[in-house]
């Protein structure tokens, strides 16, 4: 039988618990269910928040892919809700991004993959990214080049080259990311790398890496020793 969460003991109410012992001790279900405020009729807003999670396989990732119309498909959801969610799962996101702008100097490939995941690991389409570097390998600026696509007519080696000269960049990385997770590089990726090293060669801006992006790893041209 449900019980309001007001008649449950104190320490299980997730506000007061919050306060009581700390964010820490509450789980991501008892989070939720501060933000949605209450469930419905039949189940409290922990119990709603738990099934939420379960149909997410209790992941955080899988939950933010979730759109506002397939959150209000459970009772006990409407839009409000569903974009409170959502609104606090993009925070998250955006949060982990600028934790991953604190690591500026590149020394490895895991460290592009630090900065880019938060950005565009967890994508359901394709995006290409430049990252400029300055002559102690540090970041100084980086922008997305492409949206939808990567074949060679989305890739414009002179907007590449150009930002490098505006940013004074000595050096650039290549990054894009995989939607489908698979970690290999395709022959259009290979192509367009190629055809970037080459002219960054002749203007004396050295591509030092092109790394693929999933949302939890990433393959390194340079690592597998493409370059």
């Amino acid at each position: 039988m449900y019980t309001p969460i007001n008649q449950w003991a104190e320490d299980d109410r997730p506000r007061e618990k919050f306060l009581l012992k700390g964010k820490s001790s509450l789980s991501d279900s008892e989070l939720l269910a501060i933000l949605i405020g209450s469930g419905s009729r039949n189940e409290s807003a922990v119990q709603l928040c738990q099934r939420i999670l379960a149909s997410a396989n209790n992941n955080l990732n899988q939950l933010g892919k979730l759109s506002i119309a397939q959150l209000t498909e459970f009772k006990g959801i409407g839009e409000a809700k569903a974009i409170t969610i959502a609104a606090a799962l993009e925070l998250g996101r955006r949060r982990r991004s600028e934790d991953a702008e604190e690591l500026k100097k590149i020394n490895s490939s895991k460290a592009v993959f630090e900065i880019m995941q938060p950005i565009i690991g967890e994508l359901p389409h394709e995006e290409f990214w430049i990252l400029y570097l300055n002559n102690s390998n540090k970041v100084i600026h980086k922008a997305q080049l492409s949206k939808g696509g990567i074949t060679g007519t989305v890739v414009d080696s002179r907007i590449v080259f150009k930002t490098a000269f505006e940013q004074n960049a000595t050096s650039i990385i290549l990054t894009h990311n995989h939607p489908s997770g698979k970690l290999a590089a395709s022959q259009a990726d290979i192509e367009i790398t190629k055809r970037l090293k080459l002219a960054g060669e002749q203007l004396e801006i050295l591509i030092l890496d092109h790394i693929i992006i999933t949302e939890t790893g990433y393959y390194s041209f340079q690592d597998d020793g493409i370059f």
